[in-house]
């Protein structure tokens, strides 16, 4: 390479004294001139993103570098003789060109500073021409700065510059799609994708495609690549929410409508649409967040502020409806809507603000102009309730006479008031001026018709409801109205022909979809029975009302068997889990939120979980069932019953948690003893059954004695005692100390047939845990004794004899077991043991004051032992005595129309007296005695 200062060398022009910076500058340039680095500079301009391109295009470096003939760019790249790379020995004869000159700056006394440096310069330039100030300017002489100012960042489009050949290759495929050339469009573009992938048109023109092809699923996935990669395209966004709406894919619809909001933030309707989506999910607070934008956007929208105020109303947000109103109504004061006014006002008025809804109205009467008769009436109304009565009577009088037909609503709620301020007088003056007006209007006669029945004008009340009850049928609160109105009339069968269901009912025609006619209501079901009752129609009472009680509570046992487990079923969690999986899988964009509440998400996610679980629990179960040779393929039946009791809980209960309040829990024991009454007994013990299994914590204990004691008289009087028998030992265990409960007891066992485990068991426990109490003493010995075993009798009587002795029951038992012990083999004093018994019936008797069943049962007793000397002594004393009646014992509780009617006479023992005392005489001989005692004694 030639030296310094020859022809070919390469020589900087100095224009004027560079910085460091200025010459780093220079450096970077000449490398990108002298390699060709095109590459490089691209690389560049990513790395300085940050500066204009205007400004790279207009700033010029200060050096130029001209290569004369004879030398390539490209010799740059070898080394030189120095053993320098190029771009050294570049830089050193740089450094050496500055460094001399500065020392002539510094050298000059006249130079200081940068001042000196921009004189040399022109002086540099003083005696120059004008084609050498040009030729310097091109080639960089001069750092030339822009005038412009800078710009941070990038122009757009700066980076994502598309190849010609792209450019054309997407020219040929759009070209092939319009001449319906779908197959080589379609492969033209798969290269375009693979080429430049970022590109939107050719996704976009692919989507195109595959809609003239029909194959939508393939179009919108290509759709949706095009709108991510175009995000600010508003109408791709809406397209693909429409196609989204039609495939039932509610989170991708979401997803697409908010990015189409965010690319035209302005456009209202696509807030509406977003709006409607959050209201058919139930989430009210957002849809009332959408509805408050949509009112920022257009500040006119008077119906969107509205709306939003009231969602936020039915979602709790109290303080931000009144606060989105009352700013509207100042910053548009005094233009404000009449209908947001008057919005505000009945917000303040249903939350007992009365004074401040006065005093928003007040605002509004500003001179010149006519205030609206809605807000007089809910001013007159405010007063009203604050007490002002004139004031209030002055407005609602202010209202035009004349245009009364336009102002019903009006009326009506000037009435209202006085109503629920119980001015029944007042509220009637205003109902009668819109009954002339209002004949189709069946709840202005109802209205009218309470009037008259707080005025206690049950005449006018009665015909009011009749009207109103002949347009609003399946009006249930009016029809119990009118119906307890006519019982107090004494108007019974009218009212039980208004509650029973019209004669032209034909069974089968009620639709499962529709609501269920007013004569199968509930209240309408109770109040009919209440009045059958209270008539005494105690059939058409359990008719009417125990399939519906029957039908709720066996529903209700059902759901509690299976309440304990806690396993819902896969069915009901793959429903669960359908809310997750709401996109297909298959989509290229999938994810997306689903749009629903956070309740419903909290289960779906929930049941995902519990799923995966119970897959992983089946694995391990079925392989350690492998290994032992169980197969475990067959279905669940836990599952299997969980969906018998979704089935059933589809069906809807006539009667709901019938046994939570206190008027069904009378219903249900009125039900029992009614049933119990008519011999229903095995569909009484169902209905006891159910109700203490579902409510035993929560009924009252009198209404559990009465069940109990139900229970317990059924258990007395079926074929089977065995199904009544818990209730009576409930009965003891409650009342351990009463002789009464211990009788009827007593009165069930006796009619068990066998030895009763659970009776033994029972009586153990209570002699064990009442030591000191007799009747299970004495029920112990009546149970030997009915087995014949009369010595463990009498072991059993005479320990209650230890704890009772003048106790006349236990001396007689004593006396009887003794008789009987006397009368056996084994026995080797049986006179003594005789004697011991008769001693026992005596002070028995001794103890009833000679009762006629004392004496009755020491002849007994003789005659049995075969004194009938002694026998006929004491039945004819039994013949002699008259015997009063005495109660029977019975159940607590127990009413006594249950237990039937009694002939009187039923204690009286001497007809069983003279037919025994004509046995004797009969076996005597003296038959004539004998049938004139059977005449005297034992015929009618």
């Amino acid at each position: 390479m030639a030296g310094r200062g020859e022809k070919g060398d390469l020589e900087p022009e100095v224009a004027a004294p560079a910085t460091e910076d200025e010459q780093a500058d220079s450096l970077n340039h000449a490398g990108e001139d002298g390699g060709g680095g095109e590459e490089q500079e691209e690389d560049e301009g990513k790395q300085e993103g940050d500066e204009d391109e205007e400004e790279e295009e207009e700033e010029e470096e200060g050096y130029a570098f001209r290569f004369e003939s004879g030398m390539n760019p490209l010799d740059f790249t070898h080394e030189d003789a120095t053993g320098l790379q190029p771009y050294e020995r570049f830089e050193r004869l740089e450094y050496e060109a500055l460094a001399e000159k500065k020392r002539k700056a510094l050298a000059d006394p006249h130079n200081t500073g940068e001042g000196s440096s921009k004189k040399a310069r022109l002086d540099d330039l003083s005696g120059a021409t004008m084609e050498e100030i040009m030729e310097a300017l091109n080639y960089g002489g001069i750092r030339r700065k822009s005038r412009k100012s800078k710009k941070r960042g990038r122009r757009k489009g700066s980076r994502k510059k598309i190849d010609p050949e792209v450019s054309r290759m997407l020219g040929d495929a759009t070209l092939h799609y319009a001449h319906g050339r779908y197959e080589e469009a379609i492969s033209v573009l798969n290269e375009v994708v693979r080429l430049a992938p970022n590109v939107p048109d050719s996704y976009h023109t692919l989507g195109l495609i595959y809609t003239a092809l029909g194959n939508d699923k393939k179009a919108m996935d290509f759709y949706m690549i095009a709108a991510s990669l175009r995000p600010k395209d508003s109408s791709l966004w809406e397209l693909l929410y429409t196609w989204s709406i039609k495939q039932e894919n509610s989170g991708q619809a979401k997803h697409c409508l908010s990015k189409a909001i965010t690319a035209e933030p302005e456009n209202i309707a696509l807030r509406v649409q977003l709006a409607s989506i959050y209201l058919e999910v139930g989430d009210y607070q957002r849809a009332a967040e959408t509805y408050e934008q949509i009112q920022k956007i257009s500040p006119r929208n008077v119906e969107a502020l509205m709306t939003a105020a009231k969602l936020y109303l039915r979602c709790g947000k109290l303080e931000r409806a009144i606060g989105i109103l009352a700013d509207y109504i100042e910053n548009q004061s005094p233009e404000a809507d009449v209908n947001v006014i008057d919005l505000l006002a009945t917000v303040y008025m249903e939350n007992n603000a009365e004074d401040k809804a006065l005093k928003l109205i007040e605002q509004q009467n500003n001179p010149g102009k006519e205030l609206d008769p809605k807000l007089i009436v809910k001013a007159g109304i405010c007063h009203l309730h604050l007490g002002n009565v004139e004031k209030s009577e002055s407005l609602f009088n202010a209202l035009q006479v004349e245009n009364e037909h336009d102002q019903t609503d009006l009326i009506t709620k000037i009435a209202d008031s006085y109503m629920s301020l119980e001015d029944f007088h007042s509220a009637l003056k205003y109902y009668q001026l819109l009954e002339g007006k209002c004949e189709g209007n069946g709840f202005l006669h109802l209205k009218v018709a309470q009037c008259y029945l707080s005025l206690n004008k049950r005449a006018q009340a009665i015909s009011s409801f009749y009207k109103g009850l002949h347009i609003l049928e399946d009006n249930i609160g009016a029809r119990i109205a009118l119906a307890s109105l006519l019982v107090e009339e004494k108007r019974e069968d009218e009212a039980i022909s208004l509650l029973s269901p019209p004669n032209n009912i034909v069974s089968g025609d009620e639709d499962p979809n529709k609501p269920k006619p007013w004569w199968e209501h509930e209240k309408v079901k109770l109040k009919l029975c209440d009045i059958y009752r209270a008539k005494g129609m105690i059939e058409a009472f359990v008719d009417i009302i125990f399939p519906p009680v029957q039908e709720s509570l066996s529903m209700e046992v059902l759901q509690y068997k299976v309440r304990p487990k806690k396993r819902l079923p896969k069915r009901v969690l793959f429903e669960r889990v359908r809310l997750l999986d709401d996109q297909s899988a298959d989509n290229v964009f999938s994810g997306f939120r689903p749009v629903a509440r956070s309740s419903d998400l909290l289960k779906a996610s929930r049941a995902k979980r519990l799923l995966q679980k119970r897959e992983t629990q089946k694995g391990e179960l079925k392989a350690s069932a492998s290994e032992s040779g169980v197969d475990l393929d067959s279905d669940n039946s836990e599952d299997e019953l969980s969906e018998t009791l979704l089935q059933d809980r589809a069906k809807e209960s006539p009667f709901r948690v019938i046994w939570k309040d206190e008027e069904h829990q009378c219903l249900i024991v009125n039900l029992c003893k009614a049933l119990a009454y008519l011999g229903r007994y095995w569909e009484a013990l169902e209905i006891i059954n159910f109700t203490v299994r579902l409510a035993y914590n929560i009924l009252p204990s009198e209404k559990k004695d009465e069940l109990q004691s139900v229970g317990a008289q059924i258990a007395y009087h079926t074929t089977d005692p065995k199904r009544g028998f818990d209730w009576v030992r409930q009965i003891v265990e409650k009342h351990p100390n009463s002789l009464v409960a211990w009788n009827c007891y007593y009165k069930v066992i006796s009619r068990l047939e066998g030895n009763y485990s659970k009776h033994s068991h029972f009586l153990h426990n209570m002699r064990s845990k009442y030591p000191d109490s007799v009747p299970p003493i004495v029920i112990s010995g009546h149970h030997f004794t009915a087995k014949s075993r009369a010595q463990d009798a009498a072991r059993e009587y005479l320990e209650a004899y230890k704890m009772q002795p003048d106790n006349a029951l236990v001396n007689l038992c004593v006396g009887t077991s003794l008789i009987n012990l006397a009368l056996g083999f084994r026995l080797k004093n049986k006179q003594q043991c005789l004697t011991q018994g008769m001693a026992f019936l005596f002070n028995n008797m001794k103890l009833t004051e000679n009762s006629q069943e004392a004496m009755y049962n020491i002849a007994r007793a003789f005659h049995h032992v075969g004194l009938v000397s002694f026998a006929v002594l004491y039945y004819d004393k039994v013949l002699r005595t008259r015997e009063k009646d005495y109660p029977i014992p019975k159940l607590p509780n127990e009413e006594p129309d249950l237990l039937g009617s009694l002939k009187p006479g039923y204690c009286n023992l001497r007809r069983e007296a003279a037919y025994n005392l004509h046995l004797i005489y009969k076996r005597s001989g003296a038959h004539d005695l004998a049938r004139q005692i059977l005449k005297d004694h034992c015929t009618f």
